[in-house]
């Protein structure tokens, strides 16, 4: 068989149920309810701070005195995360995920910590590094658990639970963190969520212990880590970091960390990516290319919703992240859609469908700059461009699986992972390099104020739009590569 072809990488079968019931199980069935319940309160965590903080942003920037530097808050996660994930898949494939997911979900609150009493910009910045770096190890971590403790015909469902585990969060995390830094601050936004790391560390642990938690066999266990790919990580992350440096220093002299971040970036991807990934290659390498493209021109545009909406239409915070609180609903219902069985022979065309929408909605979204056009027509496009990641991430998800073989499962998951990551950061250093170049980070500071002021911001309206209209074409590039996720 084929590395390529899909293969059944269930590989915890000392830990699997009795196969006479095999037929009628569920991920909430009494085997797998706790263990599902307790990944699913982690990715609840995960989407709650990534709502929550999204909306805090734009305040705590101007707060700061850091809005040139907003790009950065955002990046500087998904770079340190860079790092996490290859660490993350080394060591879950050699000593299983659980010292992974609990080192990650430890260095998640300390970051959150960190960038709440920040009383700098760089060390705002600093703190959502730590947090990226136990994000980084999280998500591959859970990716390794589905991979091992569920077998194949359960994945897609508990990865459409991941997604509506994001549902409740989109609604509430925006109004709860939108009153909260009106009224207490923004730095209660963020010191407030680490309380919550204690229920699902509490609750995913002992089961991840018990039926995912140990090398695959005892020589792995004792195995060291690959050298070669840490030095990889470490040059993907530093050059991710120098590339988006050298966006946001629009000047002669950000030539040489941008050169340098280039030197370092390059050789590490196409070391830590599937050979083909770049040429969108037939298989696993497309579905690798696939995932960060679609996320990371999605989450580049969905970075700038909150600003945008704040600064040209004069939404409170509130307001502004409420506007992306339907997406949550959709994406949970793409993912859900994934998941039937009935559309498995569909998987494919679904996902150059779910990506052709992720485009119209992230064009459509700087229709607000303008005046004439309803603010709330944004939530309106953004709700379907959530219903078209939620058909991709999942199918994506699902099909690295799939062509993975069991010990390649980690490995593979950081790389999928990557993509997703790194994509991020190159295409918000796109973004926010267009942002500053147009006077995107001369916002002044009563267009950010809580009770609006957009009205002296429309100068500005061209910046946004910078950074829409690009990344709408990226996602029109990921419908064609939708059609290259099967081998032949």
């Amino acid at each position: 068989m084929s590395a390529l072809e899909p293969r059944d990488t269930g590989v915890a079968k000392r830990s699997d149920p009795p196969l006479v019931a095999e037929s009628e199980e569920s991920v909430l069935s009494r085997s797998y309810r706790a263990l599902s319940v307790g990944i699913v309160s982690v990715v609840l965590l995960i989407a709650f701070e990534a709502t929550a903080v999204g909306t805090a942003m734009p305040v705590a920037a101007r707060e700061l005195g850091g809005m040139s530097l907003y790009a950065f808050a955002f990046s500087g996660y998904f770079t340190t995360s860079l790092f996490g994930m290859v660490l993350a898949g080394q060591w879950s494939d050699r000593r299983g995920p659980l010292g992974a997911l609990t080192a990650g979900m430890v260095a998640f609150g300390a970051g959150l910590l960190l960038a709440g009493t920040a009383g700098a910009m760089w060390v705002f910045i600093l703190g959502r590094a730590v947090q990226g770096l136990g994000g980084g190890l999280v998500i591959v971590a859970l990716y390794v658990v589905v991979g091992r403790a569920y077998p194949e015909r359960l994945r897609p469902a508990i990865m459409a639970a991941f997604s509506a585990g994001w549902v409740v969060p989109s609604i509430v995390g925006p109004l709860a963190s939108g009153a909260v830094t009106e009224h207490l601050g923004w730095r209660w936004v963020f010191v407030g969520i680490p309380v919550l790391v204690v229920f699902p560390l509490a609750l995913a642990l002992p089961q991840i212990r018990r039926r995912a938690g140990g090398p695959l066999d005892d020589s792995a266990g004792s195995a060291s880590f690959d050298r070669r790919r840490i030095r990889l990580a470490l040059g993907i992350s530093l050059g991710a970091g120098l590339l988006q440096y050298a966006a946001q220093d629009l000047r002669w002299l950000s030539l040489v960390p941008g050169v340098a971040g280039a030197a370092l970036l390059v050789p590490a991807v196409l070391g830590l990516l599937p050979r083909g990934t770049y040429r969108a290659a037939r298989g696993l390498p497309s579905v690798v290319l696939l995932r960060g493209i679609a996320a990371g021109s999605f989450i580049a545009a969905e970075s700038f919703v909150p600003l945008m909406l704040v600064t040209q239409r004069g939404l409170s915070p509130t307001l502004a992240g409420f506007s992306l609180a339907a997406g949550g609903v959709t994406w949970a219902l793409g993912s859900w859609v994934q998941s039937r069985a009935r559309v498995e022979p569909y998987r494919e065309r679904l996902m150059a469908v779910g990506m052709v929408l992720v485009a119209v909605s992230i064009a459509a979204a700087p229709s607000v700059l303008i005046d004439s056009v309803p603010a709330w027509i944004v939530a309106v496009v953004w709700a379907f461009g959530c219903f078209g990641m939620g058909l991709v991430i999942s199918s994506a998800s699902v099909l690295l699986l799939q062509l993975s073989a069991p010990e390649e499962a980690g490995t593979n998951s950081a790389a999928l992972q990557i993509s997703d990551a790194l994509s991020n950061v190159v295409l918000l250093a796109v973004g926010g390099a267009a942002f500053a170049a147009l006077g995107g980070g001369a916002v002044s500071h009563t267009a950010v104020e809580v009770s609006g002021g957009g009205a002296g911001a429309g100068a500005h309206a061209a910046a946004f739009a910078a950074v829409f209209l690009p990344m709408a074409g990226v996602a029109l590039v990921g419908a064609w590569v939708a059609t290259r996720l099967r081998v032949r």
